[in-house]
């Protein structure tokens, strides 16, 4: 379970520095700045897996807790 969270944080990370990438990438001069539109539309798209990729995550370890897969741990109550 543990490895399945590591890898949906590296996911989530993944796609918000791409969507960072695409965001300050400038188009090509060439093209008279035509290409923003493209570049906002993979921008878009990053954050939008990033988004789905933590609510994901979100209700896995919901699921995970209600199925008993993981227990809180930390500090007692009480100390």
């Amino acid at each position: 379970m543990k490895f399945i969270i590591i890898l949906a944080l590296f996911g989530i990370v993944a796609a918000l520095a791409s969507a960072g990438l695409f965001m300050l990438r400038k188009g090509r001069p060439d093209a008279g700045g035509a290409d923003s539109d493209g570049r906002d539309r993979r921008m878009a798209r990053a954050l939008a897996w990033r988004v789905g990729l933590s609510v994901g995550l979100f209700l896995l370890i919901l699921l995970a807790y209600a199925a008993g897969w993981i227990e809180p741990s930390g500090l007692p109550v009480g100390r």
